[in-house]
């Protein structure tokens, strides 16, 4: 039996695995189970079960596993519910400046949604005679009498000496604690900001690591002996005891799966991705290759968690319908799922005998929605699957195709309600849904300054084809869905690399300081379970908040994110290229290739005051061998360059690119084509760095290797 990776994703209902082939990227098969939220050993128990049952299913063994991970709401239901552990905050301050650490660090209670909230104890010390045993253990004492569970260790200017952080929290636990050094939690100056994201990552400790030890003993007694890893926010995975450690990077971690599998995939470039399930649908951008990030707020207040740009909105395959009067009032946000009733679309045509339409209410409070009453009882809930079947635009194959004769019967008492056609009807609710969708995909475009040309619309989710083939024929965006659309999510917990971010407040990096970050987020990724050969870093510095930020991810077994299944023809490289490119194949032109790597251009002419005035821009596209879109660049140049001469050629591109205005310049967005990689130097600010980061990155290139400089206008 090949060699297989195992995606898990635990939901409210049910958990999903697929089982991949690490050779060809196949998706072997795909099982569903119940999720065990009832169980004595907890979600442990579902995880194992759809562990099992995939094995099963493709006929493979334990010792097949070569990686294994798992997606969790764990810790982002548990802010939402409020089911969090009393942090106490432990203090810490040298010097005179270290004296204001006693404010900084004193974090009132958070609120949390649905009225929870975290609750705090505070403490602080001085370390100018070194850690104070004697003044800590009062405190530590005083937290266990105000039930604290979990202990943050924060100092002023922690993030340049860890020392003393790392000694008390080692006294913490040795007193049955957990405990976490601020430092460990960001390495960002901000003690208040710092000191706060670290309680709510405290807040969750206990629980997660209780929950986590269970799921490692359960999926050891199958004898899987790959390491069990976690999936995080940022779209990438870590090691559990990572997570016991950081278990605030796992917030937000299920929309990250599905942009992870977006990602690797189905290998989107530039493309929106649109995840829809039964009540809500996420909403995310990836622009050359890679998502978006914001960072997080929690109880209103900003953190250092850094997560993916995704927007939330209340509709869904499963949304209800509101009235006003002969009116759609509003589609969304209650669904079939939150109401308990079933789906029409879902019932057997025999069973819609007779229908009314009724109001009902899903909770309490919440207005009124339709469905509609049988002769025989029984109430269903119409829906946009409902609508999107009956008009024909679900494929049988999709996972939300149902059965359309039950819908138009089910959408007959709404349609006589609204005094129109059920076909009408239909379109009406899925113009009210979609509805909620396009203005937010404006809101990206624009605020992301996006070309809309370059994109591409992708939907994934279980109930993606109740919106996504409707938005793609009524509106001029391109969209369809993604392959295995319904298990998006969990295969991209099944492809995830280890990842992980390090941040550092630098004033003007220099080389030194560039290589010794990046070398941290490499041994940390490594130290997490990617082999080293597989490790790829980027370096980036936000000059507007002195930030340097190196993010590093690879592979747990010796394969790169290439999921090609053999090389591609010419013809086909080119008319992905004219594809990707808005453009006709017959215009592009193929500029050079480099190792795996292709350069195609196209050349877009506009003009201006009745013609008098043309202009001429150029797009780049960069294809692999697999025929796969790299990058994609709207305004951009190639250069030529070896190894030997790279420094001299980088200089010419930034004097003949940079915009000068007002005596100072913009810097173009470089990108270097080298072997079968694609460095991404776009986001560093200064002609210094840029020579600092290149000289770490080609430190041992050789004179005569050939590389390409894509520079796009800034």
């Amino acid at each position: 039996m090949t060699q297989i990776r195992i995606g898990i994703d635990v939901g409210g209902t049910f958990t999903d695995a697929v089982a991949i082939d690490t050779t060809t990227f196949e998706v072997l098969d795909q099982v569903k189970v119940p999720t065990t939220h009832d169980a004595g050993a907890g979600v442990a128990a579902g995880i194992v079960e759809a562990a099992s049952t995939i094995l099963e299913s493709v006929e493979a063994t334990p010792a097949d596993v070569v990686f294994i991970a798992h997606g969790t709401t764990q810790a982002t239901n548990a802010l939402l519910e409020g089911d969090v552990a009393k942090v106490g905050v432990l203090g810490m301050g040298r010097g005179l400046k270290g004296r204001r650490g006693r404010s900084e660090t004193q974090i009132d209670t958070i609120s949390l949604d649905n009225d929870q909230t975290i609750e705090t104890e505070h403490g602080f010390v001085m370390l100018d005679d070194g850690v104070p045993t004697d003044e800590i253990e009062p405190i530590l004492e005083r937290f266990a009498d105000k039930n604290v569970e979990a202990v943050v260790v924060s100092q002023a200017f922690g993030v340049d000496d860890p020392t003393a952080e790392n000694a008390v929290c080692d006294l913490v636990t040795r007193d049955g604690l957990a405990a976490i050094g601020a430092n460990v939690v960001s390495k960002r100056y901000g003690l208040k900001v710092r000191t706060r994201t670290a309680v709510v990552n405290g807040s969750i400790l206990p629980r997660m690591i209780e929950t986590s030890r269970s799921t490692v003993e359960s999926i050891g007694g199958m004898g899987i002996d790959a390491p069990l890893m976690i999936m995080r926010s940022d779209g990438g995975v870590m090691e559990i005891e990572e997570m016991q450690r950081r278990p605030i990077q796992t917030i937000l971690s299920g929309p990250a799966a599905g942009v992870a599998g977006a990602l690797m995939y189905e290998n989107i470039t530039d493309g929106i991705f649109i995840e829809v399930g039964g009540t809500s649908s996420d909403i995310s951008v990836i622009e050359k290759g890679q998502p978006k990030w914001k960072a997080a707020e929690i109880g209103g207040h900003t953190t250092f968690l850094r997560t993916l740009d995704i927007r939330t909105e209340g509709i869904a395959g499963g949304s209800m319908i509101r009235l006003d009067g002969d009116k759609i009032a509003e589609v969304g946000p209650r669904s079939a799922h939150i109401a308990d009733i079933p789906y029409a679309v879902y019932a057997d045509p025999d069973e819609i005998q007779s229908p009314s339409l009724v109001r009902l209410r899903p909770k309490p409070n919440d207005p009124e929605y339709v469905g509609i009453e049988t002769a025989n009882g029984n109430r269903y809930a119409l829906t946009p699957s409902g609508a999107a079947n009956l008009l024909g635009y679900v494929d049988e194959t999709a996972y939300a195709a149902g059965n359309p004769e039950a819908a138009r019967r089910a959408f007959e008492p709404l349609a006589d309600e609204l005094g129109v056609d059920v076909e009408t009807a239909a379109e009406m609710v899925l113009d009210a849904s979609i509805g909620k969708i396009i203005p937010v995909i404006e809101s990206i475009v624009e605020e992301y300054d996006l070309d809309p040309k370059l994109l591409e619309l992708v939907g994934g989710g279980g109930g993606s084809a109740a919106l996504v083939p409707y938005l793609a024929a009524t509106t001029p965006y391109e969209a369809r869905l993604a392959h295995n659309h319904e298990t998006i999510s969990t295969i991209g917990v099944g492809l995830a690399m280890v990842r992980d971010v390090i941040e550092r407040n630098v004033m003007d990096p220099g080389e030194d300081e560039i290589q010794q970050l990046r070398r941290e987020a490499i041994d940390s990724v490594v130290g997490m379970g990617a082999s080293q050969e597989t490790v790829e870093a980027k370096v980036e510095y936000d000059s507007s908040r002195n930030l340097l930020r190196a993010e590093a991810e690879g592979s747990t077994e010796l394969q790169t994110r290439d999921l090609s299944q053999g090389t591609v023809d010419e013809a086909e490289l080119r008319e992905t290229a004219a594809s990707s490119l808005d453009a006709e194949a017959e215009t592009i032109e193929k500029f050079a290739s480099i190792g795996g790597l292709s350069v195609y251009q196209s050349q877009e002419t506009s003009s201006k005051f009745f013609g008098l005035i043309s202009s001429s821009t150029q797009r780049l596209a960069v294809l692999d061998e697999s025929g796969v879109v790299k990058l994609k660049l709207n305004d951009a140049e190639v250069y030529k360059a070896t190894g030997e001469l790279l420094t001299k050629v980088v200089d010419k591109v930034l004097d003949e690119e940079s915009v000068f205005s007002n005596a100072s310049a913009k810097l173009p967005n470089l990108y270097i084509c080298h072997g079968n990689q694609l460095l991404d130097v776009s986001g560093i600010s200064s002609r210094e760095q840029i020579h600092s980061l290149l000289d770490v990155e080609f430190e041992e290139i050789p004179d005569s290797e050939q590389l390409l400089i894509l520079a796009e206008k800034p």
